[in-house]
Order: structure tokens, then C-alpha cells, then sequence
């Protein structure tokens, strides 16, 4: 389920993609409780946060992936995304989702819808 707050169009927005993998150490059954519970945290934050447009999380690739969760997300400008990535319910999930996930990587880009 994609969560958005609110849409603007004809904009320069900021996509924010970020993807992972489970740490090894969890079996497969803990491994989709705890991607479910980094889906409801993230999403949570549309509520918490401002400037963000969309966040969905995807915990259910097809095996050709290599990575196995997914969070994809749009904000209103790149002084959004900073403001975010400081924000103390934000911190406290990115430590939450350490526990859980590992091989994080990033791309933030320029989109316009």
C-alpha cells in the first residue's frame, strides 16, 4: 500500500529510495515479522513528518531481487528529505530498522511529476 499525504504536480519533488536485507542471525518467520514491523514504522512517519508526499515499503519481492525490503518515497523538496532524515521519530527508526535489516543502500534523485 502506497501512503501519500498529498499530491503536487508539476513540481520538482525528491525521490528517496532505500533497500536492504535481513540480517542472517533471524529465521524466515522472524524475518516477515520484522519486516512487517519496519513496514508499519516507516509508514507510520507520513503522519509524524512534513514534506513527505509517499512512502510505501515493499517486504515481499520476487526471488530474482537482491535485496528484500524496499522503502520508496517522495518528499516535497531536498530541504524535506534533510529535515527528515534528522527527525527524531526518523532516527529512532533507522536504529530500529539496524536491528533487523543490513546492506543498506541509497539513491535519492530529482523527480518531477
Amino acid at each position: 500500500m502506497i501512503i501519500t499525504k498529498k499530491c503536487i504536480g508539476g513540481m520538482d519533488m525528491i525521490r528517496h529510495i532505500v533497500m536492504w536485507n535481513h540480517k542472517e542471525e533471524f529465521n524466515d518467520e522472524q524475518q516477515v515479522t520484522n519486516a512487517q514491523i519496519v513496514k508499519t514504522e516507516l509508514e507510520s512517519l507520513t503522519k509524524k513528518i512534513d514534506g513527505i508526499i509517499s512512502l510505501q515499503v515493499i517486504t515481499n519481492p520476487l526471488a530474482s531481487s537482491n535485496r528484500q525490503v524496499l522503502l520508496n518515497s517522495l518528499f516535497e523538496s531536498e530541504e524535506h528529505l534533510q529535515q527528515y532524515q534528522i527527525h527524531p521519530d526518523h532516527v529512532r527508526v533507522s536504529q530500529l530498522v539496524g536491528t533487523f535489516l543490513k546492506d543498506r543502500i541509497c539513491i535519492d534523485f530529482e523527480e518531477n511529476l
